[in-house]
């Protein structure tokens, strides 16, 4: 610890530091899981040094030998009871859009996935028509990584820009969505996205132009490299924006009636294979799991693949039922379920 005070001293004499830090910081204050130990630091710049002090802290800390752990929002991540050594790095600052028109790609359709959730199938193709008519306007939205993709699409909406919906009530930040290729409701991040810029390994910033071959369900090609992403740009069109808050209203509708809110949770805890032939959700309720409790993590009573935080629950318990419900069912069924929820810190 005594190595990392003296490191920030040296750190924030060179760049003058403004945000907050904090020593010993609960991870549990900074993940939707609630849950998980404490931070040997955690420090979140200021959006006006941010790239002045961002750039230097990683890439001394690189030569110190001291790791640093990227926090966006902190969805889809389970942070051990031990915590994080080293330094926990908060982006969330780090927000704002930028809307560039584009009108030479006018009437160009958007990328759309192959699938869509059977339950509200006839409701998506309703929606997603929206997003394809041949007389919009289409537009650019650059997003600073930090910003939450729940907020993102409140912004999109007063400005008039459909084609970011489908990521209503998620509770990620643009720079974990990204990282991730996000899906919901039959679309993916990448559906959407034209370029993301980074933070390199050698501490440049540079522009990546969307590229299909590299995305794939829930992969991009961030996911292997030792990069900081800065900042995205989303393909949106003009619409009434009436209609996109309507649109809006019924993803976040969808999620509170499927339970995503009634408890800390980190939302699906297992990715979804189509050679399963049926979503992991119903595979775990067949195994017989909903309701199914370590201490006081549980598999959601009313989804299978939703584990949650009833209060208490440790991080060791979360991950210990979360285990538990992958053995059973591969056991059970002969599915290899493959985890979704990011582990993170000493485990």
């Amino acid at each position: 610890m005594e190595t990392i005070r003296k490191f920030m001293e040296k750190i924030n004499s060179e760049v003058k530091f403004r945000g907050k830090l904090r020593f010993y910081e609960p991870m549990s204050k900074h993940t939707t899981f609630k849950a998980g130990g404490p931070a040997d630091l955690w420090v979140r710049p200021d959006k006006e040094i941010f790239l002045d002090y961002v750039p230097q802290l990683l890439k001394c800390a690189k030569g110190e030998g001291i790791s640093i752990f990227i926090l966006g929002a902190g969805a889809n991540i389970l942070v051990s009871d031990k915590g994080i050594r080293g330094i926990v790095l908060d982006t969330s600052a780090w927000q704002g859009t930028r809307i560039l028109s584009d009108t030479s790609h006018k009437g160009t359709k958007p990328r759309r996935s192959k699938s869509t959730d059977s339950d509200i199938q006839d409701k998506l193709n309703t929606l997603n028509s929206s997003f394809v008519s041949p007389c919009l306007c289409v537009s650019k939205a650059e997003v600073l990584s930090g910003i939450q993709v729940d907020h993102l699409v409140d912004v999109a909406a007063e400005k008039g820009l459909s084609g970011l919906e489908f990521l209503a009530g998620m509770p990620g930040s643009v720079g974990g969505a990204v990282w991730m290729n996000a899906r919901c409701y039959g679309k993916s991040v990448s559906d959407v996205l034209l370029e993301t810029e980074i933070l390199d390994e050698d501490f440049n910033i540079a522009r990546i132009p969307f590229k299909q071959s590299d995305f794939s369900y829930k992969k991009s090609p961030f996911q292997s490299r030792d990069v900081l992403i800065l900042s995205s740009t989303f393909n949106v069109q003009n619409e009434n924006v009436e209609e996109i808050k309507k649109n809006i209203n019924f993803y976040r509708n969808d999620r509170v009636e499927k339970g995503h809110f009634r408890y800390p949770s980190a939302g699906s805890t297992f990715k979804n294979n189509d050679t399963f032939g049926e979503p992991t959700g119903k595979i775990i309720d067949r195994a017989g799991l909903k309701g199914f409790s370590v201490g006081a993590a549980q598999v959601a009573p009313w989804h299978g693949n939703i584990v949650i935080n009833t209060g208490s629950a440790s991080a060791s318990d979360i991950k210990l039922l979360i285990d538990e419900v992958a053995l059973r069912v591969k056991q059970e069924q002969g599915f290899e379920l493959e985890r979704e929820v990011q582990l993170v810190g000493e485990w």
